[in-house]
């Protein structure tokens, strides 16, 4: 958990708050657990040890005739013997790649090119790992043609299937030993026969097996077979490719004729002494961790079973791996569960993202039913599980999903944590970055017939984000709305930035708000009710500083706590500033930097400190309102505020509904640091990149904008500034207006010409 906000976080107005600092009850626990062997291992402390020297001592080139060359060369010849008995092989088919992922691509497409002159046909499996997936796909794009055999509904593959899909022209057949998410084990050495009756390559990804149940290439029958380093307990970075003999394959990369003239490159001699030392240990104590892996897996599941009889197991009851449990926890979204289970290591079985939860390619496969696969966890044991672990997992496990499935209809405040609140850890979705896609938004609207009104000033056909209706020659009601999950993990502030963003439509239109409702979403059963408290007392503290009351609101019990507001305000119906007024010539001027949707999972994740999330809460709290004062004063063509849909997103709005195309200046555009920082990392919220995707056709970037620059551009904000086009003898004018009130606006660009809605970034 990450360290709660201060105590007494200040107000935007410049008044403290000294509301109760939040508490609930973590998990008091002697360690964490990891349950998620299947996703890496530690390095076994033997590996470690024959690694070191390699750092210090042995650094001379493989390929060097002097004394220092010779000892890596020695210690890579030893390493290939030990990675080729375990799969009792020959060392001179061992082939060293970074890792499963280029051995799945070394196999698949060097036989692709090897064997093109005999046919353009492979098969593969629809539970493959996305590294055999994605290169089957790939050769689709070039002309080979993928058929993807169907599995039963626990993940196995009967042979007789290969055989009803084989073509003359089929050259290859990759299928995996063992699947990395439910652990059926695939009848490799019945398809081999079949493959060897028709002449056919057969490729195996064991990446997930090696090390954990037997796979000899011999009695496997196969003809190349991938492994990787990090899921036996040797290092990341490294893995082998097993190449029979008299199997040709075309190499991917050009260069120097290392490892038998197959992978060019400087051999990496510190991990390839590790990966040979991970291999001799798992065939060492293959038998011992089998029975091991098998008791502590089987413990886990007959525990869960036990106390939650509702719940499914996934996979091949006979052919499965013994370290991995897949479950199904019926009517529970499985991102709620892992953002609970804080202190215990597990993997979801639904591809989980800020914005969305998808089910996984293999349990779809499978034909799990979507109540089960949505709460799909997978559980993978290994060397260092106790008994103890599995006890204290079964424990907290079975607690969290009860909580998170409440049995009884009354309400009851958890008792069983103690600690600071994270909120961001109590969803999957952060802030506006939790949106629904644009584009598939926009196709159910299409399908919604809308009741014309004379009085309706602005609706539904606009892009802007409030409704506006007139009463009268003198006044029109202006209407926004805005819901969204936490985006930072202090209640309080969390409020208070949901308020400061439900007002800023308001703000964007030009209209001054009259009052509030506040709409909340909030899990009674997982949090306390003074979280709630805190939450509605901070909103209430951003409207009081916006000079409304809220009157009232409604709430719901739900899995996440969810918090917006129904704002209303008032305007004169000719002075409504719309996103459809821009005009050739107009600059665009913006009040906020961007980044808070990149910062905000930064948060989530740990990985942004106390002092940086104080500046983004209070950068998001900020009231638009003295932005909007002064664009109000001045002329002032279109105006938007820029949250879930990207500066671009937004901007693409304004320039479609005015008929106009617009350029941008990157090297103008403000962007948080953090941000930066963060994006370098890739940790990028999932409304992000749905933003990128929509605003692509519309956009076009200059070459030299790096992609950094392209995913802040589209960042899914949480209360951001306000964008506004105004005329250019208007523009320096209204900037310095802006900046004497200490709003750090700039102009980014400007409105080029009438056109159909493109952007330029130059």
């Amino acid at each position: 958990m990450t360290d709660g906000s201060p105590s007494e976080p200040v107000s935007t107005s410049g008044r403290h708050k000294t509301g109760i600092k939040t508490k609930v009850i973590s998990i008091i626990m002697d360690r964490r657990i990891y349950l998620d062997y299947n996703a890496s291992t530690p390095i076994d402390p033997e590996v470690a040890a024959e690694m070191r020297p390699f750092l210090d001592n042995f650094y001379g080139n493989p390929s060097s005739n002097h004394w220092y060359g010779l000892q890596a060369k020695i210690t890579i010849e030893n390493a290939r013997k030990r990675v080729a008995s375990l799969i009792h092989a020959e060392s001179d088919e061992i082939i060293f790649t970074s890792g499963g992922t280029e051995s799945n691509n070394m196999a698949i497409r060097g036989i692709a090119r090897t064997l093109q002159h005999k046919g353009k046909h492979i098969i593969t499996s629809s539970v493959e790992h996305p590294s055999v997936l994605e290169v089957c796909r790939f050769l689709e794009k070039e002309g080979y043609s993928v058929t993807y055999l169907e599995t039963d509904q626990t993940g196995y593959i009967h042979p007789d299937s290969l055989k009803k899909v084989i073509r003359p022209d089929t050259i290859l057949v990759t299928v995996m030993h063992a699947n990395n998410e439910v652990g059926t084990i695939q009848p490799i050495s019945d398809l081999a026969a079949i493959c060897r009756e028709h002449q056919i390559i057969l490729h195996t990804d064991a990446a997930q097996s090696a090390g954990k149940i037997p796979a000899d290439v011999r009695k496997l029958g196969v003809d190349l077979l991938s492994l990787a380093g990090h899921k036996l307990y040797g290092p990341k970075g490294i893995g082998a490719l097993f190449i029979r003999r008299g199997v040709s394959l075309e190499k991917l990369l050009l260069g120097a004729d290392h490892e038998r003239n197959l992978r060019p490159g400087t051999e990496n001699t510190l991990e390839i002494a590790g990966l040979g030392k991970a291999c001799e240990i798992a065939a060492r104590d293959l038998e011992k961790n089998m029975i091991r892996f098998t008791k502590t897996t089987e413990a886990l599941w007959e525990g869960l079973h036990n106390n939650l009889p509702q719940i499914r197991r996934n996979g091949n009851p006979d052919h499965c791996l013994p370290n991995t449990l897949s479950i199904s926890f019926p009517d529970l979204e499985a991102n709620l569960l892992v953002s609970e289970l804080e202190n215990i290591a597990v993997s979801s079985g639904a591809a989980c993202h800020t914005d969305k939860v998808e089910v996984s390619h293999v349990l779809e496969a499978m034909h799990i039913p979507v109540e089960y696969a949505m709460g799909t966890i997978r559980f993978s044991t290994g060397r260092q599980t106790t008994p103890e672990d599995i006890m204290v997992a079964v424990d907290e496990i079975t607690k969290t999903v009860r909580r998170l499935q409440p049995v009884n209809d009354h309400i009851e405040i958890p008792g069983q944590f103690s600690g600071d609140i994270a909120l961001t850890h109590f969803t999957s979705g952060l802030g506006c970055a939790c949106k629904m896609r644009p584009q598939a938004l926009e196709k159910v609207l299409r399908e919604i017939p809308v009741l014309e009104d004379i009085h309706t000033l602005v609706g539904p056909e606009s892009a802007d984000d409030a409704a506006v209706y007139r009463l009268d020659d003198e006044h029109a009601l202006v209407k926004t709305v805005d819901f969204f999950t936490p985006i930072v993990d202090d209640p309080w502030w969390f409020g208070a930035i949901a308020a400061a963003n439900a007002l800023s439509d308001i703000y964007a239109m030009g209209a001054s708000p009259l009052f509030a409702l506040n709409i909340a979403g909030f899990p009674s059963n997982r949090l306390p009710l003074s979280v709630l408290q805190q939450i509605l007392q901070g909103a209430t503290d951003k409207c009081n500083e916006a000079g409304i009351p809220i009157l009232g609101g409604h709430t719901i019990d739900d899995n996440e706590p969810k918090f917006g507001m129904v704002i209303t305000g008032m305007v004169h119906p000719d002075r409504i500033i719309t996103n459809r007024g821009a005009q050739p010539g107009d600059k665009l001027i913006l009040t906020k930097p961007l980044g808070t949707g990149i910062i905000a999972t930064g948060i989530k994740r740990g990985l942004v400190s106390q002092d940086e999330q104080n500046k983004i809460m209070e950068l998001m709290a900020t009231l638009n309102k003295e932005a909007a004062d002064v664009f109000i004063s001045h002329t002032t063509h279109a105006c938007t505020d820029i949250t879930g849909f990207g500066l671009l997103g937004h901007l693409g709005e304004v320039t479609r509904s005015s008929k106009t195309d617009a350029t941008l200046n990157h090297k103008m555009i403000p962007v948080l640091p953090e941000a930066e920082r963060l994006g370098n990392m890739d940790i990028i919220p999932g409304g992000t990149k749905n933003n990128m995707e929509y605003t692509a056709p519309f956009v076009k970037f200059a070459e030299d904008i790096s992609p950094l620059m392209h995913i802040l551009l589209n960042d899914a904000q949480t209360s951001g500034g306000l964008l506004a086009a105004v005329p250019e003898n208007e523009a320096e004018t209204t900037l310095r207006e802006l900046k004497k009130k200490n709003i750090p606006a700039v102009i980014i660009g400007e409105i080029t010409h009438a056109g159909e809605g493109m952007i330029k970034v130059i």
